[in-house]
């Protein structure tokens, strides 16, 4: 079990350099909410590689292996039909639906890990009803920290997040 906490931040000069201190501390920075890209953010935050590549390689790829032995079973094997003495396994031939099978189940493997990742659909979010995160889109940065429960001190939680020049803080219940 965890507490999240919402540091409100003016400027993003502040915002920066919270988030800075914020890696030091015994704290995980959650997430970022800020009006427009600021580049030091992704600079300090750890991502994970996203696996959606390999999840769409690997769906292209096997879907257009079993179209393919599809098609191959089908003409060489169960329906075999000598037509002016072609092979029956004519390759070229069967590349075509396999081809665009694969990229059809790419983009659809790529799709459902896009939304796997990310925890879309996410209808409803504790933030949306924090008093003031809608400002988040327009003048105000602010900054998604987690304690662990065992640590966890409320009065040293928010103190310490108030050093690090925030205008205000609140507790999430996530």
């Amino acid at each position: 079990m965890t507490v999240v906490f919402l540091a409100e931040f003016e400027n993003e000069r502040r915002f920066v350099a919270a988030l800075k201190r914020a890696r030091g501390a015994r704290c995980r920075v959650v997430e970022t909410h800020t009006p427009y890209p600021v580049e030091e953010v992704s600079a300090v935050l750890d991502h994970p590689t996203s696996r959606i590549r390999p999840a769409m390689l690997g769906g292209g790829l096997v879907m257009a292996a079993l179209a393919y032995g599809l098609e191959y079973y089908s003409a060489a094997i169960n329906y075999p039909y000598n037509s002016g003495g072609r092979p029956l396994n004519a390759w070229p031939t069967f590349m075509l639906v396999p081809f665009a099978i694969g990229i059809f189940v790419a983009a659809v493997c790529g799709l459902a890990s896009f939304l796997f990742e990310t925890r879309l659909p996410k209808l409803s979010n504790p933030l949306f009803a924090v008093e003031g995160f809608e400002r988040a889109s327009q003048d105000r940065f602010l900054l998604e920290i987690e304690f662990p429960s065992e640590t966890y001190d409320r009065a040293a939680a928010v103190e310490l997040l108030q050093s690090f020049g925030s205008i205000s803080v609140r507790e999430i219940d996530a």
